[in-house]
């Protein structure tokens, strides 16, 4: 590997350091090969804030994601749950593209794993194998300048249907259920940087099926229900402060009976609303990505139904159907979360 002592040669360092901020991601990992400082300065934090106050980070739609199975000539056809990848889509190129499998899961994703981002990375964790169905603690962190997956320290419990939020480096998780179906309200964070899970003050009450959502500086986990009230949906919400180390319980926050996961929306007062009731096309297995100014939104009109993906202006929008999905890209959409690279 080259060694260089200026960025670029012949350049000042704050003209080489800005011409580096403005390259594309998906140039990251072949511009690490350059030189080590290179490969420094990309995989660097600081480098990564640097680009996002300067403006040169770009948001991108990750989903979890059903593909099609491959089908083969005298065999029958596969049963039981799909296969999941990772799929992102840019909003400004219209791109779509998928991630490489996870070395443990070459077949696909867990099932029902969870997924969010933090300073540019992908975080994905839980969910259950998809050989044996049983529920497992491990944590995967996508780095985008490497174009790679790497182990994270596994879960310290084991919990499915959980609330996942991210706050400057840090990743929440709350609620969900047990390996006996008992609703949680235990709670933890996981810091991405020191790779170590740290366990929070509990929740007022027990939330399986919830969702996780970052409002202001709290972590919010929306609805959810309790083990012996299953699937009947709560009406309230809990908000961890982490400058207090205290939750908060916020009544009628969303509406009673309703499941809130991958859907919940967050307007400009700080009211929760269903990206599933924003339209008729999309009141079955919705999911709501808010990508700054806009919101990408899919899911069905009917049980069974097509899958349809639309980009939203605001909140108040219209829904903007995305035209020219590749076949490769037209399957469901369980979850997914923004992304800053």
């Amino acid at each position: 590997m080259t060694e260089f002592t200026e960025l670029i040669p012949g350049l000042p360092e704050e003209l080489s350091l800005e011409c580096l901020s403005r390259l594309h991601f998906s140039t990251h990992q072949v511009a690490s090969r350059v030189s080590r400082r290179w490969r420094e300065l990309l995989q660097s934090r600081d480098f990564y804030y640097h680009r996002k106050l300067n403006g040169h980070t770009h948001k991108a739609a990750c989903l979890v994601q059903s593909f099609p199975l491959r089908s083969e000539p005298d065999r029958p056809k596969p049963s039981g749950f799909p296969s999941y990848a990772v799929s992102v889509f840019d909003p400004i190129t219209g791109n779509w593209d998928r991630l490489d499998p996870i070395p443990k899961y070459p077949d696909g994703l867990p099932l029902f794993c969870e997924l969010t981002s933090s300073e540019g990375k992908l975080v994905l964790m839980g969910g259950w194998d998809p050989a044996s169905y049983e529920p497992v603690r491990d944590v995967f962190v996508y780095e985008f300048t490497r174009r790679s997956w790497r182990r994270g320290k596994d879960m310290p419990e084991t919990r499915s249907f959980f609330a996942v939020g991210e706050m400057d480096g840090r990743v929440f998780v709350a609620g969900g259920h047990d390996e006996s179906k008992n609703a949680l309200s235990s709670a933890w964070v996981y810091d991405v940087r020191s790779d170590e899970w740290t366990e929070l003050a509990r929740m007022d009450l027990e939330r399986d099926e919830c969702e996780g959502v970052v409002i202001g500086s709290e972590f919010w986990v929306v609805g959810g229900y309790r083990t012996e009230s299953q699937g009947s949906f709560e009406g309230s919400a809990e908000s961890y402060d982490p400058e207090t180390g205290e939750w908060r319980r916020i009544e009628d926050a969303w509406k009673v009976s309703q499941c809130p996961r991958s859907c919940v929306g967050v307007r400009k007062d700080g009211k929760l609303f269903s990206w599933a009731e924003s339209d008729s096309g999309v009141r079955v297995g919705t999911c709501g990505i808010e990508l700054g100014a806009r919101t990408f939104v899919s899911g069905s009109a009917y049980q069974g139904g097509p899958h349809g993906f639309f980009l939203v202006e605001g909140q108040n929008g219209k829904l903007k159907k995305i035209v020219d999905v590749p076949d490769g890209f037209m399957g469901f959409v369980q979850s997914g979360c923004c992304v800053e690279i």
